[in-house]
């Protein structure tokens, strides 16, 4: 069984054609206007992955989810983020797509060592999760929402 450590070599390896962290960043009270969830550390462990106290990849959840690590000063995030919005509305009831803001949920961030973003992490409700960093169009999100997440619309 594939453990933790092989999903953090995964991400680490991803191409990254987003933004890179600023680490100096301070973030910004800009409007977080969304019908997407917002996902802090906590609730991460709590309805996706404890990864402090498991080794071994094990989802939480009952349904499909595709997590949005961004950040508000990412331009590439901010033109992903309405594809997102309407991915949740026609994908309803069949996944879950969060967002996590690097910025403030920096733990989370670095747990699945995210260095580029926008890096969407595509969690199926059996098997193990992949990541994808970058800029991605609908239509290979519908794909990948296809083939990793196994959900038809």
């Amino acid at each position: 069984m594939k453990t933790i450590l092989v999903l953090m070599t995964v991400v680490m390896l991803s191409v990254t054609n987003g933004c890179t962290q600023n680490s100096d960043y301070v973030a910004s009270n800009e409007s977080k206007a969304t019908t997407l969830e917002h996902l802090t550390a906590v609730q991460f462990k709590k309805l996706i992955f404890d990864y402090e106290k498991n080794k071994t990849w094990s989802f939480k959840g009952d349904i499909p989810v595709i997590i949005d690590f961004y950040a508000d000063w990412c331009k590439p995030c901010k033109m992903l983020a309405p594809t997102l919005e309407t991915l949740q509305k026609e994908y309803k009831g069949k996944i879950k797509i969060y967002k996590v803001d690097t910025q403030v949920e920096r733990e989370l961030a670095g747990a699945f060592n995210i260095t580029g973003i926008p890096a969407l992490l595509f969690i199926p409700k059996e098997g193990q999760p992949q990541m994808s960093t970058g800029l991605i169009p609908k239509e290979d999100l519908e794909k990948m929402i296809g083939e990793v997440l196994k959900v038809k619309k």
